[in-house]
């Protein structure tokens, strides 16, 4: 798969991904009205930034592959700067639930106890896990194309637990009456956001600092393989590095008489030959064109 058929393919995953959990959302606001309770409320503000990452992400790769002149270029970067965003978010929202969850431990402490409807609050739990279900498997599959697909995935297997971490606190709350169970679900929610923000943030500034994920300038690959002996010319280059491997893709256009002579292999080799002396490319995917080519 290509680099921008990937980051295509990316960007698909996240907005069935957006599609689902928006749709949840407005589930969810709904019913913690009705059902009075903490743990459905911190929830929906928790998708609410959720949501609002998602567009990040979804920014994040199309700013990428607009501003990278053969989609590697500046790649990297614009994706750890989105997820990066995507970790701030997602700390915000759970020092905020920690908050509201503090509140209310000091109202019960007090004597002032909410009511909360279990049946709205388990039931609403049970279709999110549905809804989370579905966008986590979806965005499964991509989660090693892409920081960002990686970051909501995480977010998206979190809210898979925390359905489930709502759903048992209902069943309690309506077994044992107590409805502090409310807001403890409402913290390890916020526990399980924590974790994931500061595990994408370590992510993203380890990645934006990575002195080995800088690439060399595609200007400078491009004349290393033009000096070569029977290139005319080159295009289409790319350069990536993929699980520290870098690598260089190129369509070549031979010289006349080397297009007679049929100097490919000769050609192929001498160029993976002098990448690998100039910039240590440890991998070339050479496309060997005539010189009549169209391209050229």
């Amino acid at each position: 798969m290509t680099d921008l058929t990937t980051h295509e393919a990316s960007r698909k995953r996240l907005l069935i991904a957006l599609a689902l959990t928006c749709t949840f959302m407005l589930i969810q606001v709904v019913a913690a009205h009705y059902a009075n309770s903490l743990a459905v409320l911190a929830d929906a503000g928790h998708l609410f930034v959720h949501n609002s990452s998602l567009f990040i992400a979804l920014i994040a790769s199309t700013v990428a592959v607009k501003l990278a002149k053969n989609f590697n270029e500046g790649y990297k970067k614009a994706e750890y700067t989105g997820g990066l965003l995507n970790g701030v978010l997602y700390l915000s929202i759970a020092i905020i639930i920690l908050l509201e969850a503090t509140e209310r431990i000091e109202l019960h402490t007090q004597g002032h106890v909410h009511e909360v409807n279990t049946f709205v609050m388990s039931t609403v739990a049970g279709v999110g896990f549905l809804f989370h279900g579905l966008a986590a498997w979806v965005l499964y599959k991509g989660r090693k194309d892409s920081i960002n697909v990686y970051a909501v995935f995480l977010h998206s297997f979190f809210d898979l637990l925390s359905t489930v971490s709502t759903f048992i606190a209902g069943i309690l709350i309506h077994l044992t009456g107590w409805n502090i169970i409310d807001v403890l679900s409402s913290m390890l929610i916020s526990c399980f956001v924590l974790f994931t923000g500061l595990k994408v943030i370590k992510t993203c500034i380890v990645g934006l600092f990575d002195k080995n994920n800088t690439l060399p300038a595609v200007e400078r690959v491009e004349q290393a393989i033009v000096n070569t002996e029977h290139v005319e010319s080159v295009h289409n280059v790319t350069v990536s590095n993929t699980e520290s491997t870098l690598m260089v893709g190129a369509h070549i256009v031979l010289k006349h008489h080397c297009t007679i002579e049929m100097h490919d292999d000769a050609c192929r080799y001498q160029v993976e030959a002098r990448l690998k002396q100039l910039f240590s490319v440890e991998k070339c995917v050479l496309q060997i064109e005539s010189h009549d080519c169209p391209h050229h």
